[in-house]
């Protein structure tokens, strides 16, 4: 009769389901882990389920960094380091930098069935394992609604012979640093960055950027060049997508871009040579250049009235 008994009937077997899985249970005596239902079937990534049930199956001290992982999982670095971080956040995984006993300071990897369980003891030598890690909730800063003040307290007298305390010199914030004023900018340069704008709307710039790039929109300006050509110049032929500030690009053009040569200086009035018109000779009718209409110049040495004779 020590033996506790129970008298209530079976329940009746209900057969196999109709739907679902249907477990082939096997015992298994060796080389088998145990896991919390709540680890396996909590809501998260497969991969951060499949890495924690791997890493209860190892033996203490057995590596569980990201490269280890990556040599026994096919995933790549990305997928695993998530899944550390997702059960580092939900308290299952701690990893801390310590010191051990030897001087080293290694970092040690806590694996918990359950966050916030107790850790077994550790063998002699060995530093205990720390808890798990809980975020502290913030305290409430406003005071409830109904909450009594509280009176101030008196002030007490101070003795006469009393020496006087010295005051702590309260630190000075230091003053926030100035800007650096912005140079004068040639406005015929921002002009031609405005141009600019209008080409490319892509092309912002401030105003401090605008001043530091007017010197060599007025060395391009100054070798001939007008401020639509300038703007062409440094509009074409950009990409489809800056993978820079647009005032890193039309500083780099303006600093390697070529600079055209300067232009030939118009030659003096009497340099130029003058145009002779085309006058139809008298004699023979033929085509020549003369200031004047005459005669050509064989038929004023009497070759071409020769030839027509």
């Amino acid at each position: 009769m020590a033996d506790l008994q129970s008298n209530a009937p079976l329940r009746a077997d209900a057969g196999a389901p109709n739907s679902g899985v249907i477990h082939v249970r096997t015992r298994l005596t060796t080389d088998f882990t145990v896991l919390s239902n709540a680890l396996l079937q909590r809501r998260c990534s497969a991969v951060t389920v499949g890495v924690a049930a791997y890493i209860v199956s190892l033996p203490d001290g057995a590596p569980v960094t990201i490269a280890a992982l990556c040599d026994h999982f096919t995933e790549g670095e990305i997928l695993i380091s998530r899944a550390l971080r997702e059960l580092e956040c939900a308290g299952y995984l701690d990893r801390r930098r310590e010191r051990m006993p030897c001087g080293q300071i290694r970092t040690r990897t806590y694996f918990y069935d359950v966050p916030g369980g107790v850790p077994d003891p550790e063998p002699d030598g060995w530093p205990e394992r720390p808890k798990p890690r809980r975020p502290r909730k913030p305290a409430p800063a406003v005071a409830p609604a109904h909450s009594p003040i509280p009176a101030p307290a008196p002030a007490q007298a101070v003795p006469a012979q009393a020496e006087p305390v010295a005051e702590t010199p309260v630190p000075v914030p230091a003053p926030a640093p100035i800007p650096a004023p912005i140079p004068d900018a040639d406005p015929e340069s921002l002009a031609v960055l405005s141009i600019v704008r209008r080409i490319d709307p892509r092309l912002v710039v401030s105003a401090r950027e605008a001043a530091q790039m007017a010197p060599g929109i007025s060395e391009w300006l100054a070798s001939g060049l007008d401020g639509i050509q300038i703007a062409k110049l440094l509009t074409d032929g950009l990409p489809d997508r800056f993978l820079t500030r647009p005032a890193g690009i039309l500083a780099y053009r303006l600093r390697e871009t070529p600079l055209p040569a300067p232009p030939r200086p118009p030659m003096p009035h009497a340099e130029r040579p003058a145009f002779v018109p085309f006058q139809d000779c008298e004699g023979c009718y033929r085509p020549f250049r003369a200031p004047d209409p005459g005669r050509c110049r064989d038929c004023r040495t009497g070759v071409g009235l020769r030839a027509a004779g």
